[in-house]
């Protein structure tokens, strides 16, 4: 199927224009042909309907705008594309919906390349709700793991909605966390393609008790250049963005300053110095964003959000007291030879900042003995250091 790629837009500066609700079923399928056509990115798209007031004059209007632009025999997407699309999304169990439809996020369409359609599957009424992202490695430690679940279930329980990008690691947890009480997961590619794949379980979970967003076709296998794409949307449907760990070249960097462009708060989780997982963050902090040690540091920049009763809107899962998170399972013999064994995997939830011995034994679901004598190992090649009070760090 046929994908929009911004930077080939015949215009990319943005404009302030927010299109009016689609008519009619028709009037949808053109705007989908006119979106999905080539060269055509937010920037085009918004100011073809405000130039020619309707998705149809737009269309053919733009075999004239490709010409000016030197392009040649150009062709607007077919309508069987298009129509391929609307039966794949119908498969999903998903629904589009258009920018300017009444029930398309407020906040989103308040970002100047706002997607001019979503797929989505789900509670839809949870973009209504003020959101809260949440992003991060997906190689996290232990401790940025417990600051993951710990923040996207207390914000839950405050009322936020969490918003992530389903991505291994900090995303996988925050929306794990954040299940009972509502998650928004933005996917990089089709509403039917879970990426990574090993989510697919969670993606179930989530379509099914929160909600997931696409704006490309269903189907779409995403590729690298549609994450940044995906970020905006996570940044755009929230009030800020939290950092839990990031490297300083990183995704989740690149959402951060999304954010800011879009007038979004930015805060992040301080680390230690020595840590790779956390320079990204410090960074931040350095910059000007806001330190975050809980939940009540995010409820006190953005406010508390106000109470809504389920009576008023069923279409909401309803409130909940989050789960407490339960013990990761023990690896089996061939993930841990995948993985390095038990050795890589404590090495992999360790950073320069001591964790308890007790808690490494609840994280990574093993037994006291298995760590001690993997511990041992670790200690004598010098790749992790142990102290007092049973206590250790990586090297």
């Amino acid at each position: 199927m046929l994908s929009y790629e911004p930077t080939d837009a015949f215009f990319e500066a943005p404009i302030a224009y927010t299109p009016p609700p689609s008519a009619n079923e028709n009037d949808r399928l053109l705007r989908l042909r006119l979106i999905r056509s080539r060269r055509v990115g937010p920037a085009t798209y918004l100011r073809l309907l405000s130039e020619h007031g309707s998705a149809a004059a737009a269309l053919d209007a733009l075999p004239e705008v490709a010409a000016a632009a030197g392009v040649k025999d150009y062709q607007a997407c077919p309508e069987g594309v298009v129509q391929a699309e609307l039966r794949a999304g119908k498969r999903a169990g998903a629904r589009m919906i258009c920018l300017g439809d009444p029930d398309y996020p407020d906040a989103l369409a308040q970002v100047s390349d706002a997607p001019p359609v979503l797929w989505v599957k789900g509670h839809v009424g949870l973009m209504t709700r003020p959101c809260v992202a949440l992003v991060g490695t997906r190689n996290a430690s232990s401790l940025g793991a417990r600051m993951a679940r710990r923040l996207a279930a207390d914000l839950g329980a405050a009322g936020y909605v969490v918003v992530s990008g389903l991505a291994r690691g900090i995303d996988t947890l925050a929306h794990k966390a954040a299940l009972p009480t509502g998650t928004i997961a933005v996917y990089a590619g089709g509403i039917d393609v879970t990426y990574p794949t090993e989510n697919t379980d969670l993606a179930a979970e989530v379509a099914a008790q929160g909600l997931t967003v696409s704006e490309q076709p269903p189907g779409l296998q995403p590729q690298a250049r549609h994450f940044p794409r995906r970020n905006r949307i996570v940044s755009g449907l929230s009030q800020g963005v939290i950092v839990v760990e990031a490297a300083a070249r990183s995704g989740s960097l690149i959402t951060a300053r999304m954010a800011a462009d879009q007038g979004r708060d930015v805060m992040a989780v301080p680390g230690h110095p020595m840590d790779s997982r956390a320079s990204g963050g410090n960074i931040l902090l350095r910059d000007g964003a806001t330190l975050i040690r809980s939940a009540e540091d995010v409820i006190e920049l953005l406010g508390q959000p106000p109470s809504l009763p389920d009576m008023l809107r069923p279409d909401l899962p309803p409130a909940a007291t989050p789960r407490a998170p339960r013990a990761a399972p023990a690896a089996t013999q061939a993930q841990a030879q995948a993985d390095g064994g038990l050795e890589g995997q404590i090495i992999a939830q360790l950073g320069a900042t001591p964790v308890a011995e007790d808690q490494l034994i609840r994280d990574l679901g093993t037994s006291p003995r298995a760590l001690a004598q993997a511990l041992a190992v670790l200690e004598m090649s010098g790749r992790v250091t142990r102290s007092a009070g049973g206590m250790v760090h990586a090297t």
